[in-house]
């Protein structure tokens, strides 16, 4: 089981409710795919180098880690010259969606790259589990019907986020579905 996860940058400390379920990832020798940014990335792979795991393959632009903290396998993300910015990171984060079993991310109901990455875990019919720090409550993702309650939670400002990301237009690089 390939197991995708990631969060904001703005969070750098891990809630100990995520480390339960990090060490229940680790216990069941899932192969967890992380990002290379700071953050819950760099907070996800440094828990993970303290127990010595070597199930991690890090996601890398070009093939270069901003971070690595483990020294694990980095799979290189090759991004066309003429993409910058979100997109430049969203396709990293497209292929660890591609290529996760399952998704389980962190979400402060803010951060434009988290609710991205949920909404292509859902359209690929991949569960996700999202820890919302702002309830400190986990939430199962199987369809879009449960992320629109979980974006509903979190306000209008998250709303108006999701059915941006959600317009075929809100990317040239990503066919994201349309919402009724």
């Amino acid at each position: 089981m390939k197991v995708f996860i990631a969060g904001p940058r703005a969070i750098s400390v891990l809630d100990a409710a995520v480390q339960v379920r990090l060490n229940n990832i680790y216990k069941s020798n899932y192969t967890v795919l992380v990002g290379d940014a700071n953050g819950v990335d760099k907070a996800v792979q440094t828990y993970y180098s303290n127990l010595g795991f070597g199930n991690v393959i890090v996601y890398a632009c070009e093939g270069k880690a901003r971070n690595n903290i483990g020294s694990w396998t980095i799979q290189r993300i090759d991004v066309p010259a003429h993409v910058k910015g979100f997109d430049y990171y969203a396709l990293k984060d497209k292929a660890m969606s591609d290529d996760a079993d399952y998704g389980f991310m962190i979400w402060n109901g803010e951060s434009k790259g988290t609710l991205n990455n949920i909404i292509n875990l859902t359209k690929a019919d991949k569960k996700t589990v999202v820890y919302l720090t702002t309830t400190k409550a986990f939430y199962n993702i199987e369809n879009f019907e449960n992320l629109k309650e979980l974006v509903t939670i979190c306000g209008k400002e998250a709303h108006a986020l999701f059915e941006k990301l959600c317009k075929p237009s809100a990317s040239p690089i990503f066919q994201q579905i349309v919402l009724i």
